[in-house]
């Protein structure tokens, strides 16, 4: 959580709220991510020849979920301490982390569909 010095400034209630909204996007992003992994894990049929084919998609999806909602905790820290003492926001190395691991789980997915076509003939 932020710690609150006394000293610091009170921002602006609307960048307050948006550093929330900012917040609460960050956590129902991770959670789409979660349930995105477990439905993945649960109800689509296994590949003919890639039994661990639906793990392999799910494990990044459910991890980046549970990753993502941490960071977006931790970086709503950051964020208030930085409005609070009127700094330039921090940047964010979210963004980057989610649409890195989703092109991988994507690349991941073309290659378990490759070879369960290539061993399905």
């Amino acid at each position: 959580m932020a710690k609150i010095k006394m000293h610091d400034a009170e921002p602006d209630v609307r960048f307050t709220f948006a550093n929330e909204r900012t917040f609460l996007a960050w956590s129902r992003t991770g959670l789409a991510l979660v349930v995105a992994g477990l439905a993945i894990a649960q109800l689509l049929p296994p590949f003919p020849g890639v039994p661990w084919g639906r793990h392999l998609l799910a494990v990044p999806l459910i991890v980046l979920g549970g990753s993502i909602s941490v960071a977006g905790y931790l970086e709503w820290g950051r964020n208030q301490r930085a409005l609070r003492r009127g700094e330039p926001l921090p940047p964010s190395a979210l963004p980057k982390l989610l649409a890195g691991t989703i092109t991988a789980v994507a690349f991941l997915a073309a290659a378990v569909v490759a070879v369960s076509a290539v061993l399905e003939f």
